[in-house]
């Protein structure tokens, strides 16, 4: 039987480095969600009609490089506030989902829309400043000329993109758990998720 664990949250909030980490401790596969999204974003910003791009999306297109540099993650966005984008991308998801063996899948609408009868949930999330901190970091390690008031902006309207949209806006699904990282190290995080997924599996 497919276990499946959704892992949502906001930009930067450290869902994806759980999620990884979760699916190698329980040996299930991955999918960051997000990379549909930007993977289609990309095209987009390439000319593609963004809906056109989802519908033709193949999984060799997650494997391009530079689908995470911040240019492509606005891109992704906005992309992702398209309902027939989002309903596009969710056969792939909802079959990725169920695969022999289970799957930890995060993203932001995993919980709430994608797998709603997932057998574990978490929202990981973390203050805005904390989250802006660590992108700032991983950003000004990767190369990139910026300021951490001008990721800050970057992530407050992500947020404000990603609640606020109609169709299937992040948030933490009813029975989800809820992880805050904002103090947490990654160890301390990811110690704390197995724990409510063990839970979960208990139950």
């Amino acid at each position: 039987m497919a276990f499946t664990i959704a892992i949502d949250g906001p930009a930067a909030s450290g869902k994806g480095s759980v999620a990884r980490r979760l699916a190698e401790h329980f040996g299930l596969a991955h999918l960051d969600t997000g990379l549909l999204y930007r993977a289609v974003g990309a095209r987009m910003m390439q000319g593609e009609e963004p809906i056109a791009a989802a519908q033709a999306l193949r999984a060799d297109d997650l494997d391009v490089p530079g689908l995470r540099t911040a240019e492509v993650g606005v891109a992704a966005s906005k992309v992702g506030a398209i309902p027939e984008v989002r309903a596009a991308l969710l056969d792939f998801q909802r079959a990725f989902a169920r695969r022999s063996g289970g799957a930890v899948l995060d993203g932001r609408d995993i919980g709430t829309v994608i797998c709603p009868e997932a057998e574990a949930k978490l929202f990981v999330t973390a203050t805005a400043e904390v989250r802006a901190e660590r992108r700032f970091r991983e950003l000004i390690g990767d190369g990139h000329d910026t300021t951490l008031a001008a990721v800050l902006d970057d992530i407050r309207a992500r947020d404000a993109r990603d609640m606020g949209r109609a169709d299937a806006p992040l948030k933490a699904a009813d029975d989800a758990e809820v992880l805050d990282t904002s103090v947490l190290t990654l160890e301390e995080s990811v110690a704390a998720a197995i724990a409510l997924v063990e839970a979960a599996r208990a139950g």
